[in-house]
């Protein structure tokens, strides 16, 4: 049987400074063929995401934001029935400074108040807690402070360009980008079950990363705080350094990029602070023009853990892609395994009669679809829906009444676009050119 799931949110798209959702505005200067994803990550710059763009004075801005009103409905006895919103809110401001450029980066989101502070039900969804207990079967609200932090890069020799980042809050070079600045799931907003194998530190409190780039290849390292934002999603957690991280990611031209990092995290999770995390992750993304107004991306992820004190990694196999057909249709799916313990699950293994470190292996396999209602000078609202399967072995049969529990998703959704320089702003490449490919 079925549960339920509404969200109604309104949050403005612009909230600070900051977007990864367009590309390369901190390299405005010079040429360029990546787009800029979440913290200093790329994307290919072939589909720009949506956005809106505009000068103020000599500072040049965009905008980016997605809010959902959903009804959410997953089944059996680990799901929930939840009226809620999932929503966030960016923006960035470029500049030139002392022989480069100077980007200011913000983020937030009002998922506290859209899902509570307890999150969405996501069935097989793991990590981080609340009041002690942890969070299992549902995805956790992202802080309200997502990202503040600012980008200096400036050439150092032909080609051979300097970054640093710096974050009171923010994403290290670890992972690929977020899941929700991906052109692959721009209209999912459902997190990966793998998230915590992947792309989890995108809110990191403490980020300061050093990198050099050419218009193809990039080289960064980050230290960084590993601990997982606390329960109270208002405030600034203690600000720490004590974790690292390098990544190096590649961009043959503008529909690949592809990238491989490893990162070990301090004391993630707080019911475990003894236990630490190796993470290594591997990550490929294509998007390419489909027709007069549509695109089509896809992205490959694996990415693993190694806690402290455990044989071997926990892995994770992810493959998403959307596909904008039209100025009215988009389509989009993702296929997930994840390898997870009966603890990260909240069972007991005793129970199950199995050691503590067995890893099952569950997937999630789902199908979206997006129809535009309305389309006005500065935003879209459009509806969609997402059926979701996911798949547990045997032995987890009982504890979700099935061994293939399934979720529903409805969902009306709004995002900015368009704006001074029109199109699908994804401010990307020299001079801030845009592109006219919207969705």
């Amino acid at each position: 049987m079925l549960t339920s799931k509404i969200s109604i949110c309104a949050l403005a798209a612009a909230v600070a400074a900051g977007v990864p959702a367009f590309a390369n505005a901190q390299r405005m200067a010079h040429d360029s063929t990546p787009g800029m994803g979440s913290g200093t990550s790329w994307i290919p710059a072939a589909v720009p995401m949506p956005g809106r763009d505009f000068q103020a004075g000599t500072w040049s801005v965009m905008v980016h934001g997605f809010a959902t009103g959903q009804v959410d409905r997953q089944n059996g006895p680990r799901g929930a029935t939840q009226f809620g919103s999932v929503n966030w809110g960016m923006a960035m401001a470029s500049h030139a400074a002392a022989g480069g450029t100077l980007t200011l980066r913000g983020m937030a989101s009002l998922d506290v108040w859209g899902v509570s502070p307890r999150g969405y039900p996501e069935l097989l969804q793991t990590g981080e807690s609340y009041h002690g207990q942890p969070l299992h079967d549902r995805q956790h609200p992202h802080d309200v402070l997502m990202e503040i932090g600012a980008v200096y890069d400036r050439p150092l020799l032909g080609p051979l360009h300097f970054e640093l980042y710096a974050a009171p809050v923010g994403e290290p070079a670890l992972g690929p980008p977020a899941f929700m600045h991906r052109p692959s799931a721009m209209d999912n907003p459902v997190a990966p079950i793998g998230h915590h194998w992947q792309d989890a530190t995108h809110i990191s409190y403490g980020v300061l990363t050093a990198g050099v780039f050419t218009s193809h290849w990039k080289l960064e390292g980050s230290a960084f705080n590993g601990r997982e934002p606390d329960a109270n999603r208002w405030n600034i957690d203690p600000i720490r350094l004590n974790s690292y991280a390098g990544r190096v990611s590649y961009a043959p031209n503008s529909e690949w990029t592809g990238s491989a990092s490893y990162g070990f995290l301090s004391s993630p999770e707080a019911l475990h602070p003894q236990e630490s995390v190796h993470r290594i992750t591997a990550s490929l993304m294509h998007s390419r023009a489909l027709g007069d107004h549509g695109s089509w991306s896809t992205t490959g992820i694996w990415g693993a853990n190694q806690t402290s004190g455990a044989t071997r990694l926990a892995s994770s196999v992810l493959l998403e892609s959307e596909a904008v057909l039209d100025l009215r249709n988009s389509v989009f799916a993702r296929a997930e395994y994840v390898q997870k313990t009966a603890d990260e699950l909240d069972v007991s293994p005793a129970a199950l009669g199995v050691p503590a470190d067995r890893l099952f292996g569950v997937s999630a396999v789902s199908l979206g679809y997006v129809r535009e209602l309305m389309r006005w000078t500065h935003g879209t609202l459009g509806l969609g829906t997402m059926v979701t399967v996911n798949e547990v072995p045997g032995a987890l049969r009982a504890t979700y009444g099935s061994r293939t529990p399934a979720g529903l998703l409805l969902f009306f959704r709004v995002r900015p676009r368009g704006g001074a320089m029109g199109g699908m702003n994804g401010m990307h490449m020299r001079g801030m050119q845009m592109s006219e490919r919207a969705p």
